[in-house]
């Protein structure tokens, strides 16, 4: 399956690369040429499909669980400061997203969406310890029945220029349903209680909707 945000960037470079083709393949008698550019053509369009591929998975929500937001890998799980809700040390957890990886965004938890503001910003590469601070990005805290909550941001890197969202203040939201889309190479980070239960390691590799980032404390 391909995720809807593929769509139009998907025909437009179908058409970009049949177009080069046609020309090259009748205007130019450079074989080597042509066929170089054909094999070229098959493999770039195969890179963006895979990039907006949408795999089918099987979600078991469990309120009990944060559930990571994204595929990638850990690359960091520390304690921090977080300075624009809860204002208070935290849990950090990021999630690093190759342009190999699915980059459907999802939601960690079940609840009501209590925060939620787009930041413009700079195009630092994705795991640059400030790209959390500086680059353009979203943050959206959801807070559950039990008065839990959970604040997430997306991060746009030096090549993903391009973050969507499909969620507003107040909506309410459900474990692992798609909440956006960042478009190639990025990174999520995952804010948590001091007592949440840690259940990934550096370096894992998560898949959105999936791995179970941590676990309540009670």
């Amino acid at each position: 399956m391909i995720h809807r945000e593929g769509y139009v960037i998907l025909l437009w470079t179908l058409i970009i690369l049949v177009g080069v083709n046609f020309l090259v393949f009748n205007y130019l008698s450079i074989k080597w040429l042509q066929y170089s550019l054909l094999v070229g053509s098959v493999v770039i369009f195969g890179l963006f499909l895979q990039f907006f591929r949408n795999p089918p998975r099987k979600f078991l929500p469990n309120d009990a669980q944060i559930i990571a937001p994204a595929d990638g890998k850990v690359v960091v799980i520390e304690e921090t400061e977080e300075s624009e809700y809860f204002k208070d040390r935290r849990i950090q957890v990021s999630i690093f997203m190759s342009p190999l990886n699915v980059h459907i965004n999802r939601n960690p938890i079940s609840g009501v969406v209590s925060y939620f503001k787009y930041h413009p910003g700079e195009y630092l590469v994705a795991w640059h310890p400030k790209s959390s601070t500086l680059n353009e990005r979203t943050t959206t805290v959801i807070e559950d029945k039990n008065g839990n909550a959970v604040l997430f941001r997306q991060i746009a890197g030096a090549v993903a220029r391009r973050i969507r969202y499909y969620i507003a203040q107040g909506d309410s939201v459900d474990q692992c349903s798609e909440m956006g889309f960042i478009k190639f190479g990025s990174r999520v980070d995952v804010f948590l209680p001091l007592d949440a239960q840690i259940q990934v390691k550096l370096d894992e590799k998560t898949k959105g909707g999936q791995t179970v980032l941590a676990t309540w404390s009670k």
